[in-house]
């Protein structure tokens, strides 16, 4: 069924140009008029090809302008595969996200989100893959598709990333492959060896305790209050790709996110935006004006971000941009389940957390 409608457009793209040629040769041949040399027979015979002319550029847009319809509807739901909507509530916490291709006109970038509620705690990624729009897509889905199934194998967030790391080697592997058969993989002066993502790795535990690994990717704001500052400064480890990760691996502790505080993730799209005159984006600055006067919700502060990310880069920007809020409105020490349907969220978030000889991390949703 669906290869039918995918066709029929083509069809018709085929048979009426032909025909409006079949018009135009028909006139010029067969026509007695078109045979004569006075200026009225010019005129006409003109007046017959620019109408021939007219009709073939007008069925050409047409079928440009489907194929386009077309493209935009399969990026789409790509987009919803790949990049799914989050939900706007996760064991307590409020979400928000959105991203913004740089490719005009496409709707899946080279930037990655996801949050994930497991028995160890809410788990989040946000990444960026090297270039951007569908080019990039098939990394995006690679790094998305291990980050989910290893989030709730992985007790710890040192083997969430190595799984991350060998899912990004295979696909660069196959890929390598497909775009260069004889050479049988990916060598070292391959353009897909020189492929990297950035990746940053949150778990907000039960007791709001945040732990991070970060392999080359901003770090994210947290706000509290009126008050924005660098969930931490630690040098994060080079991207995913081009260096294999260090033998130990053990997460960054970073406090808590107290209830109330919120995370501000983002990829580096968002400073790297320059307006007219070469000035980079303060994302700092504009947090701290839209919480001065009072709290405001994640989806209020993706709104006004992306409000004044397009105004400074003039409604075009030069890369993919990907924004994530969460808030933690828990209330401490309670968490409402209110029915079966949240069984698997609430429900691991109830689980204690494991003893020290088996170290776990902690529980979200």
């Amino acid at each position: 069924m669906i290869r039918i409608k995918a066709r029929a457009p083509t069809t018709r793209a085929a048979v009426l140009p032909t025909l409006w040629g079949a018009v135009a040769v028909a006139y010029k041949f067969g026509c007695p008029l078109a045979q004569q040399t006075g200026l009225g027979a010019r005129i006409v015979t003109s007046a017959v090809f620019l109408a021939v002319g007219t009709g073939l550029i007008f069925q050409v847009r047409r079928a440009l302008v489907r194929e386009l319809r077309q493209a935009r509807r399969v990026a789409r739901a790509a987009q919803s595969v790949v990049l799914r909507p989050l939900p706007p509530r996760l064991d307590g916490l409020n979400v928000a996200a959105a991203q913004l291709s740089a490719d005009r006109g496409a709707s899946v970038g080279g930037d990655l989100y996801e949050a994930i509620a497991t028995e160890y705690g809410v788990r989040v990624v946000m990444g960026d893959v090297r270039g951007h729009g569908l080019a990039a897509l098939g990394t995006v889905a690679a790094v998305l598709g291990s980050f989910r199934e290893a989030v709730h194998d992985e007790p710890e967030l040192g083997g969430v990333l190595r799984r991350l790391e060998r899912a990004l080697a295979r696909h660069l592997r196959e890929r390598a492959r497909a775009e260069h058969p004889a050479h049988g993989g990916a060598d070292p002066d391959h353009p897909v060896a020189e492929e990297f993502v950035t990746v940053l790795l949150l778990e907000i535990g039960r007791d709001d305790e945040l732990h991070a690994l970060n392999c080359g990717h901003p770090w994210p704001y947290r706000i509290s209050g009126a008050r924005v500052e660098p969930l931490t400064r630690v040098d994060p480890l080079p991207p995913l790709g081009p260096f294999p990760l260090p033998a130990e691996l053990e997460a960054e502790p970073c406090g808590q996110l107290a209830p109330g505080d919120s995370l501000v993730l983002f990829t580096d799209g968002v400073e790297d935006a320059r307006d007219g005159q070469g000035r980079f984006f303060s994302l700092p600055r504009t947090l701290r004006q839209a919480v001065q006067d009072h709290p405001v919700s994640p989806q209020t502060v993706l709104r006004t971000l992306f409000t004044a990310l397009l105004h400074h880069a003039g409604g075009r920007p030069t890369d993919d941009i990907a924004l994530l809020v969460l808030r933690n409105d828990r209330t401490r020490g309670k968490l409402t389940c209110p029915g079966p349907r949240d069984s698997d969220t609430c429900g691991s978030a109830a689980r204690p957390r494991p003893a020290k000889d088996n170290p776990q991390p902690t529980t979200h949703r």
